[in-house]
């Protein structure tokens, strides 16, 4: 929740300001009671001059009082949620704190939002009674994903007579998260997946036999039952085996941003779906206990990961995943034209799992992406078909040969490989990567992790 903002005291000359909001009701007045008054000295009439005075009296009067309330009043602002998925709607929560010993007059309330979210919200407030508040509320919904900025809120504030009218503006804002799509997936045994804190945990000793195992001095609380006697004999006390040290399974998910592997635009675009793609298997990933890492084909990744990736147990799988979605959230197309950058990060080493959505390539990006199988325990690709994605595809007899060529390359590579036609569910997907590797498992006789 936004704190409550403060008054903008910058403008110049406060009465000035003030006179300047008087509506047309309340110059009348004014003009009106100055001419009043100067009638009134002109003809010798004292009870003209009096009533000149009021006329002119009140539209100022109105215009004061109204210029000093405005610095009285409190605005915030809170979102629910504050990261929300593109084509789900936020509500914004709006609050107007009357921090005055008076009462207002009629508040108009309008809140700035860009346009894609839909439009300006105005509200009508009645008389905000001393030390009251009234809250308001509307929604807000975009189907293309970014960060938009909400606010800054402003207030239009009337006297009860109608004679003036000023608007304050609130320096704070707020600021929308709209993350990609998220479509939850089936638990699949993938190669290489090599089991962490999830459902299993693969430990290993220090060195490979227990001859090579490396002791520690006891301490109070130790089992005794981990006692290691040959090296308690050979120093002298007692020393017990080290704990087995557990080894996190990781993921590395790889997303193609390149401009020119992608055809169209907009909500429903190819290249949409892959962000969509990858932000489903992320956060899959982490609920299930791995180490995940985003890596574009820049060699980039999620500003704060770590060496290993994001960790995937609790607190920190949630933090993760909200830090992954953000970056998400403002990817676009990047200028480069290859795979060479992603494919110097993977070859620094095992990265146990390689998840990648890819474009549309060409037969040399073909042979770069063939070549990261070779640093990974088990790889899976969802390439996006362009003969369906495309709008207006020259020649689809050809297009559609180069596809399925760039899927055999991959195959032979290790891959496995699965073609991604318009319109198709990643869940849908998902589950046809784990088939066609159970298939090539059973048809190579390997039994596979």
């Amino acid at each position: 929740m936004s704190a409550p903002a403060e008054a903008d005291r910058g403008e110049t000359g406060g009465i000035r300001t003030a006179l300047a909001g008087l509506t047309t009701r309340g110059r009348s007045f004014l003009a009106a009671g100055i001419a009043a008054v100067i009638c009134a000295y002109i003809l010798g009439q004292a009870d003209l001059r009096r009533v000149g005075l009021l006329l002119a009296v009140l539209p100022l009067l109105c215009a004061a009082v109204l210029h000093r309330t405005r610095y009285r009043v409190a605005g915030s602002r809170r979102l629910s949620p504050a990261r929300v998925p593109a084509g789900s709607e936020a509500r914004v929560h709006l609050r107007m704190d009357n921090v005055s010993r008076l009462p207002t007059g009629l508040l108009m309330l309008q809140d700035r939002v860009p346009y894609v979210l839909g439009p300006r919200p105005r509200f009508v407030l009645d008389r905000v009674e001393p030390g009251g508040r009234r809250e308001v509320s509307y929604r807000v919904r975009s189907d293309l994903r970014g960060r938009y900025p909400l606010g800054p809120l402003q207030l239009r504030l009337t006297d009860p007579f109608g004679m003036c009218e000023l608007t304050r503006s609130f320096s704070t804002f707020d600021t929308l998260t709209v993350i990609p799509k998220v479509e939850p997936l089936p638990p699949i045994r993938l190669s290489g997946e090599a089991k962490g804190y999830g459902d299993g945990r693969q430990r290993s000793l220090a060195l490979a036999g227990e001859d090579d195992v490396i002791p520690r001095g006891y301490r109070h609380g130790d089992d005794l039952r981990r006692v290691h006697w040959r090296s308690t004999a050979r120093y002298g006390e007692l020393m017990v085996r080290r704990e087995e040290q557990p080894q996190r399974a990781r993921c590395t998910v790889l997303l193609d941003t390149r401009g020119g592997a992608y055809e169209g635009a907009g909500p429903d675009s190819a290249f949409e779906w892959a962000v969509s793609g990858a932000a489903s298997v992320l956060v899959h990933m982490l609920e299930r206990g791995f180490s995940v890492r985003l890596l574009t084909d820049t060699g980039s990744s999620v500003p704060g990961e770590g060496a290993e990736g994001f960790a995937g147990s609790g607190q920190e799988s949630a933090e993760a995943a909200g830090l992954m979605m953000d970056t998400l959230a403002v990817i676009d197309h990047s200028d480069g034209t290859g795979l060479s950058r992603a494919y110097d990060v993977l070859r620094g080493g095992n990265e146990g799992l390689l998840v990648a959505f890819l474009g549309d390539l060409d037969e040399e990006q073909a042979t770069v992406a063939a070549k990261m199988r070779r640093r990974s325990g088990g790889a899976v690709a969802f390439v996006l078909d362009p003969d369906t994605w495309v709008r207006e595809p020259a020649d689809v007899p050809a297009a559609g040969d180069a596809h399925e060529e760039r899927l055999r390359m991959l195959r032979e590579a290790g891959w496995t490989a699965v073609s991604v036609p318009r319109g198709a569910g990643v869940a849908e997907l998902w589950r046809q990567a784990d088939r066609e590797l159970s298939g090539a498992a059973a048809l190579s006789g390997e039994a596979w992790r």
